[in-house]
């Protein structure tokens, strides 16, 4: 470890919870930000995440409690952005407006602190780090654009949310269980300095060896991979709309790996179209993912997105990249029928859950 000890205030106990435990077992301090019932259990038993490792049979806990790092959980209400190093993004985009939630945000803007996201929807102030977005009216994407008002760009960065994990439903709600171990990939900081505070996180995650109960010291996998160009984050976008929002089906939802293989050809071309959509904004073939790569994750992905399981479940909002590669690729006279049609289901499901709630 480097000797550095961060604190890192963590908006987002529930993906959050797998970014903490990989900060605490690197010696850095977490406060993870969520609900009173959340905050009790974590104040009074830590954080337990589950995770593969390669290797091993079944799977490997990480209990808080055991790490030389420490976690605490708080509501919004209860913590000052500026007693922090870094600030990290880990709630659903629709969240950002919720009472308190909203406040803490704008703190956070004001405070002029660095702020990570690793939330499948970029944050409207980070898409105006590239050029070709600038002029690009994005606001009907997001839920409540107003909240990200008052960043400035510069200070926010974005991850690419590769790892997949889910709160096993049988479990209290400090567990967190992870089914695709793979790396958050975090565009640079405009600052220097900024981008040396992740250098170092990525260099004591790379570091952790993590005795499993047995005496042997194991790599643990998810690490935290810091990249110069603000595109990297970007590939999940080919993801995303081939898998989680061809979930949404019109009456039900269906499994990420039944979205990319039922149709294999079909998944092929909408992730070639979305990667062509990235490249037009300056994308190179390196920052992105290849198909055959993603197709292959797929298939251990036997659960609907974490997007289609909240439309089917009645939700009002859900993070829409969908729409916005569809905004994005509209401006450059670039059009998808598969990718057309998933917009239109998404918005046709959106619409029957609010009429239903009104």
């Amino acid at each position: 470890m480097s000797g550095t000890k961060y604190k890192i205030l963590c908006l987002g106990a529930s993906y959050g919870s797998l970014l903490a435990s990989k900060l605490m077992l690197a010696g850095h301090d977490a406060t993870l930000i969520c609900l009173p019932e959340e905050a009790d259990l974590i104040n009074a038993d830590g954080i337990r995440v589950r995770i593969p490792v390669r290797g091993r049979d079944g799977l490997v806990e990480i209990n808080s409690n055991d790490a030389p790092g420490k976690v605490a959980a708080a509501g919004p209400g209860d913590v000052d952005p500026n007693d922090f190093d870094l600030i990290a993004l880990a709630m659903q985009e629709p969240q950002y407006r919720s009472p308190g939630v909203r406040e803490l945000l704008d703190a956070a803007a004001r405070s002029g602190k660095p702020c990570m996201s690793i939330m499948n929807m970029p944050p409207l102030p980070y898409l105006r780090r590239i050029p070709a977005l600038n002029d690009l009216s994005l606001d009907h994407c997001y839920t409540d654009p107003t909240v990200w008002a008052n960043f400035d760009p510069a200070l926010i960065t974005l991850a690419s949310p590769d790892p997949q994990a889910f709160r096993p439903p049988e479990e209290p709600v400090n567990v967190l269980q992870v089914s695709l171990p793979t790396n958050f990939k975090v565009a640079r900081f405009e600052s220097d300095d900024h981008t040396a505070i992740l250098r170092r996180i990525e260099q004591d995650i790379i570091d952790i060896r993590f005795d499993p109960g047995d005496g042997t010291a194991v790599e643990l996998p998810v690490k935290l991979r810091v990249h110069e160009t603000v595109f990297v984050p970007l590939a999940k976008w080919a993801m995303l709309l081939t898998g989680n929002y061809r979930c949404v089906q019109p009456t039900a939802a269906r499994s990420i790996k039944e979205a990319v293989h039922t149709d294999i050809d079909a998944s092929a071309a909408v992730y070639a179209w979305v990667r062509t959509v990235c490249k037009a904004i300056g994308a190179t073939d390196d920052d992105l993912v290849p198909f055959e790569k993603y197709a292959n994750a797929a298939t251990g992905l036997e659960k609907p997105s974490s997007a289609a399981r909240a439309l089917f479940a009645g939700a009002p909002n859900i993070e829409r990249v969908d729409l916005l590669v569809q905004t994005i690729a509209t401006s450059l006279d670039m059009r998808s029928d598969a990718v057309e049609e998933t917009v239109a289901m998404v918005n046709d499901r959106l619409a029957a859950n609010r009429a239903a709630a009104d």
